[in-house]
């Protein structure tokens, strides 16, 4: 099956959030408040894991339930080409416009080319894209995701700017005083990748537990990721 959903069509909101599990989209999230989402979505690979970050299906379950949204997940091939991707994501697209969806709302800080690339997915339907956090000052940001009483926990780091050893750790100020100087603090370039756990948007903390570590080939280069249960 391409897509699983627990989605309610009866919900009176028409925005979907695209969701990571990460710092940015639990933000954008904050930012919009859960009364305003139908649901969240998100692609897996079918190893069950997400395809950037490496987190389990089951955990994004978790932070779902306690957040009191659906969850969509769009299942990918391990290999998947862009042209599949897209396939898969124009037919939930065209159920959402049948369902009535309005908007889909994205986390991106400052990429314009993935904005752009965004934009021209949605060009073809009668749904709108929204950037509730776009052009935000990444310094300011971070700050005020912990300042609202998020907690995230690194799970996905670039091999070719970071040591393994940012992987696995939490995103506090201690991580962001480590990292490099040409390292933005948000990782919008994709330098690191988090998993949201705790915050103003949960009911309760989701329980997660950081396993090992291991490195593997992404592209041309490496990423190291962290294991959470």
């Amino acid at each position: 099956m391409a897509e699983q959903s627990t989605s309610a069509e009866s919900t009176e909101s028409r925005t979907v959030l695209s969701w990571s599990g990460g710092k940015d989209a639990a933000y954008a999230l904050f930012e919009l408040g859960t009364d305003d989402v139908t649901e969240l979505l998100t692609t897996i690979s079918e190893n069950g894991r997400s395809s950037m970050h490496g987190v389990r299906q089951k955990l994004y379950e978790k932070q779902a339930e306690s957040i009191g949204l659906p969850i969509r997940f769009v299942e990918l091939p391990q290999e998947c080409s862009n042209e599949e991707y897209e396939s898969r994501m124009a037919d939930v697209m065209a159920e959402y416009e049948s369902l009535g969806i309005e908007r889909v709302a994205f986390a991106d800080l400052f990429l314009e080319e993935i904005r752009e690339y965004r934009e021209n997915q949605l060009a073809e339907t009668n749904i709108d894209g929204y950037w509730p956090v776009w052009n935000r000052d990444t310094d300011e940001q971070i700050e005020a995701f912990l300042d609202a009483g998020f907690r995230a926990t690194v799970v996905a780091v670039d091999g070719s700017l970071l040591d393994l050893a940012f992987a696995g750790r939490e995103l506090d100020s201690a991580f962001l005083a480590d990292l490099p100087e040409n390292i933005d603090p948000c990782g919008e370039n994709g330098e690191f990748h988090t998993f949201v756990w705790d915050g103003p948007i949960f009911d309760a903390p989701v329980s997660v537990e950081t396993g090992e570590v291991v490195t593997r080939e992404v592209g041309d280069g490496k990423f190291h990721y962290c294991d959470l249960w």
